[in-house]
């Protein structure tokens, strides 16, 4: 694939330690190092909007990450699963990652990643959210078995990657398909474009 789609004069980090989000940065062609932000995160339970906690998580990691290299264009991201007004981050074990794909069974349910460039040297702020709808198949909990035996749910938000055996659970897409995954790579492109830097 082709490299140095986008050129910055200045180094780009990547504030996450998500293979999923390495891979589909590197797609864009950019080159990059990976320092993983070390943040407390927000969590749904704290009373927070879902676009808040994703806005709020991907500043903190970007922030937690310039303040090292200053030098440096950081990007941090964060993404969560809405469904009938519940915020779904990582199952933390594969019961609650089972009853997660069960209330998403059938259902349509926003995949929201928020997104943070800073460039400390050069006061450089953006942040922006993104959205895409996501429908599912009606589960039935052997699909539900099949699914969890196929892919590691536990790392990811709603416990489920559209990217690895979709074709089981996902009927509908209207959307980014990268920020399911976890990076919207068109609107990220549009913005780093922009930065002229």
């Amino acid at each position: 694939m082709a490299r140095s789609k986008i050129n910055f004069a200045c180094p780009v980090i990547l504030a996450s330690a998500s293979p999923r989000r390495k891979e589909l940065l590197t797609g864009m062609g950019i080159d990059f190092t990976v320092v993983p932000a070390e943040v407390d995160e927000l969590v749904p339970s704290d009373g927070h909007s879902a676009w808040e906690t994703v806005l709020r998580n991907a500043e903190m990691k970007a922030e937690a990450v310039a303040v090292l290299h200053p030098e440096a264009l950081v990007i941090g991201s964060d993404t969560v699963v809405v469904c009938g007004g519940r915020i779904f981050g990582k199952p933390a074990d594969r019961n609650e990652a089972a009853a997660m794909l069960g209330t998403l069974s059938g259902r349509e349910h926003q995949v929201l990643t928020g997104v943070a460039l800073r460039l400390k040297g050069k006061a450089l702020e953006r942040s922006f959210v993104e959205t895409s709808i996501v429908r599912f198949k009606v589960l039935s909990e052997a699909v539900i078995r099949e699914y969890m035996s196929r892919v590691n749910v536990m790392d990811k938000a709603g416990a489920y990657a559209i990217q690895e055996h979709g074709e089981l659970i996902l009927e509908r897409l209207d959307g980014s398909f990268s920020n399911v995954i976890g990076l919207p790579v068109e609107r990220l492109t549009e913005e780093l474009r922009g930065l002229k830097i």
